[in-house]
């Protein structure tokens, strides 16, 4: 992409009346709960937020609450003000907000009020979004303001690394970065004008700004979730395309099933899917696609049609076009235009790079004869026991295979004799929550899975207080079960 507009702003001159986003009435009055803004109308929201953010000299902001409509006007009005997009997961403590926002040197916050996000510890100042009325589209005398170029190189938003291993990591992404993930997806999912991507990840994830981002760049309609359910949003909005992880794809083909019949595309990310809910899509006739991605990289690397063989169970796809891998002793390393920026700490942006140039993901993967990645786990999961390599995500994707187990998550807990042995957190499924299945009912099942060492010693229920968003929080989670023995 060479310097010149937003694709919010291309569409709008091409196809001004089209609907760019579904979302609930929030900036003006509507009688059935809902509002659509075309493409020029939310041009024209987007055009006077920027102007606001420009005098107002915010350079970072900080925006907290579940997905909205102010959020998506502001990610593209900071795009043209040349803000910077913070998005925050609005489920952390306040204090731990408060300590972001001067950890990140927010210069304002956008808070979503409707949740009684009030935040009064912080001394950030508030940014209000402008609530301008809309002009008269149709009128002759209507002239639609001309954006200012900007330079799609410039860093755009900050979106926080999971941490799962560590302390989060605050990653910069330029446009030019989201528009080849776009364009890269959109090689093997098609995504045109008419289309319905509902926005079923949070914009402080890279899966959810991803789709921001892709709906635009195709003149696509971007779907705000309501209260009234995934099920619910599916069937009456007409969705066409949808993102989901694990915990929520498991939860829909409980509630309604059928939901997923209208869907064009699924795609899922997040983890490994399990063989029974393979079964379930294949049953139910979706075009499912499996992935593997990361915010580093803009969110997919590569991604796959999946179905319910063992020939097709296992892998994350082939790579998609805008992005270059390889393999070094096992590690996934990346290349290409949807490498982010760096992380910023404090002013400076810092990206690590081997001394070639590639980015090291710290993820382990192979090829198979196909040319479809296979992700094995972290390179610094793994642990040793009793002399022998163990790979915590071989044993968990093991354990997923149990019918009564939804989630699971392996560790190395000390042993005088073998150093260290693996123990196992678990959660299981909706209706065996209080009954975890036995040490030597888990013994019996791994047995033709496994070899013995990697057999889990010890099993522990899952921490349902941690909120681990949409993958678990490793570190926090083994933290407070060690707490416990």
């Amino acid at each position: 992409m060479l310097a010149g507009i937003s694709p919010l702003h291309r569409m709008a001159a091409r196809q001004p009346d089209a609907i760019a986003v579904i979302a609930k009435a929030q900036l003006s009055e509507n009688q059935n709960g809902e509002i659509q803004l075309s493409y020029g109308e939310l041009n024209h929201r987007v055009l006077a937020t920027a102007a606001a953010l420009k005098q107002a000299k915010i350079k970072r902001l900080g925006v907290i609450g579940p997905n909205s409509l102010e959020q998506i006007i502001l990610y593209w009005a900071c795009v043209d003000a040349g803000s910077l997009f913070c998005p925050l997961s609005w489920r952390l403590p306040e204090d731990q907000l408060a300590q972001l926002a001067t950890e990140l040197r927010l210069d304002a916050l956008s808070l979503d009020t409707e949740h009684d996000l009030k935040l009064n510890g912080m001394s950030v100042p508030r940014f209000p979004l402008p609530n301008l009325p809309l002009p008269n589209f149709a009128s002759s005398a209507f002239e639609p303001p001309t954006p200012a170029p900007i330079d799609p190189l410039r860093p755009v938003n900050l979106i926080l690394t999971s941490g799962s291993s560590g302390k989060p990591k605050a990653a910069l992404h330029c446009l030019n970065n989201h528009m080849a993930s776009a364009e890269g997806a959109a090689s093997l999912i098609p995504l045109s004008p008419g289309d319905r991507w509902l926005l079923s990840l949070p914009l402080f994830h890279i899966g959810g700004l991803a789709i921001v981002n892709r709906c635009a760049l195709a003149g696509a309609t971007l779907v705000l979730p309501s209260a009234q359910g995934l099920a619910k949003d599916i069937r009456r909005f007409k969705v066409s395309h949808l993102s989901l992880v694990m915990t929520q794809l498991r939860k829909l083909l409980v509630e309604d099933p059928d939901a997923l019949g209208r869907v064009k595309a699924l795609l899922l990310g997040g983890s490994a899917l399990a063989p029974d809910l393979l079964t379930r899509l294949k049953e139910l006739n979706v075009s499912a696609f499996g992935s593997y991605g990361m915010t580093e990289m803009s969110s997919q690397i590569t991604t796959g049609l999946i179905n319910a063989s063992v020939e097709g169970m296992g892998h994350s796809g082939h790579l998609l076009p805008g992005r270059e891998l390889r393999l070094v002793d096992g590690e996934i390393q990346l290349e290409g235009p949807c490498l982010f920026l760096g992380y910023l700490e404090g002013d400076k942006i810092n990206l690590p790079l081997t001394a070639d140039g590639w980015f090291a993901s710290g993820d382990l993967g192979r090829l198979d004869e196909h040319g479809r990645l296979h992700v094995n786990g972290r390179k610094d999961n793994m642990f040793v026991c009793g002399g022998e390599n163990l790979q915590p995500e071989e044993v968990e994707a093991a354990l997923k295979q149990h019918p009564e187990i939804e989630e699971a998550l392996v560790f190395g807990a000390e042993d005088p004799e073998f150093g260290l042995l693996p123990q196992a957190i678990l959660r299981c499924r909706e209706g065996c929550r209080n009954t975890m299945p036995s040490q030597a009912q888990l013994d019996a099942f791994l047995a033709p899975r496994l070899a013995r060492f990697k057999r889990p010693r010890r099993y522990h229920p899952w921490p349902e207080l941690i909120d681990s968003g949409l993958k678990p929080n490793r570190k926090a989670l083994i933290a407070a079960v060690k707490a416990k023995y």
